[in-house]
């Protein structure tokens, strides 16, 4: 019984983290230009750059 709390958690988890566009992806290239960029951290920068412009 006490596994289930467990299992749960892993389970949303998971979900959460397959809900987000793979890093490079035009998916991910088209939230990264809708979000503002001083929201963004210097990983996403250099990875825009990276994917999205070259």
């Amino acid at each position: 019984m006490k596994y289930i709390p467990i299992a749960l958690a892993g389970t949303l988890l998971i979900m959460l983290t397959a809900c987000s566009p793979e890093v490079g992806s035009e998916q991910w290239c088209t939230a990264m230009k809708e979000k503002p960029k001083g929201d963004w951290s210097a990983n996403e920068a250099t990875d825009f750059t990276k994917h999205c412009i070259f």
